[in-house]
């Protein structure tokens, strides 16, 4: 009878964390952890465009600054001959369409990436398949500064969405231009607080 009594009881203590849990979608390897390489995906993600090198910084191409969070983060980059970088992941679980989300992450430039060092812009698009570029989530200004930003994406998926994609972008009406973008400390994604 004490057996049944104790599970019951331990059930509902956790459940309050079980609740809390389910809330939020956790990336796998948000801050892009990993040895610092030159044309590596970091451990967790998994490349889309094709010549798609990503770096794991500081370390390589000109770039030592200190990361936001942890002692990694991505470079991605475009190419004066019309190509540009992004990374992929798999979401834990799905988004769901109608349901407000909304994350952060930190952006920041680095002024010394190699020949790469114009400013540029960061798309975030989700996806039901693996770098299918089904709904625009966010699309940044040109991220100019040097120092680490952080930004918030708010969004609501149209249809459910499976994989969330990083891309580097053009700046508006150019389609060749060698720059950089660099990404870390990305949060759970939560729902929105009902009103």
């Amino acid at each position: 009878m004490k057996l049944p009594f104790l599970f019951l009881l331990i059930c509902y203590i956790l459940q309050p964390f079980s609740a809390s849990a389910q809330k939020f979608i956790y990336f796998d390897n948000p801050s892009f952890e990993g040895p610092p390489a030159d044309a590596t995906v970091p451990v967790g993600w998994l490349p889309c465009e094709e010549e798609t090198t990503p770096d794991i910084l500081p370390g390589f191409w000109g770039v030592y600054r200190e990361a936001s969070e942890g002692t990694t983060f991505v470079g991605l980059i475009t190419r004066h001959d019309g190509t540009w970088e992004s990374i992929t992941q798999r979401l834990s679980k799905p988004l769901e369409p109608e349901e407000c989300y909304s994350f952060t992450l930190d952006l920041a430039r680095s002024v010394t990436y190699n020949q790469y060092n114009r400013p540029i812009r960061l798309k975030i698009w989700g996806s039901g398949t693996k770098c299918e570029k089904r709904q625009l989530l966010l699309e940044t200004d040109l991220i100019r500064h040097a120092n680490w930003k952080t930004y918030e994406v708010g969004f609501y998926p149209k249809d459910k969405l499976n994989y969330i994609i990083f891309e580097a972008a053009y700046p508006e009406g150019i389609d060749a231009l060698p720059g950089n973008i660099l990404i870390d400390n990305l949060s759970p994604i939560k729902k929105c607080p009902r009103a």
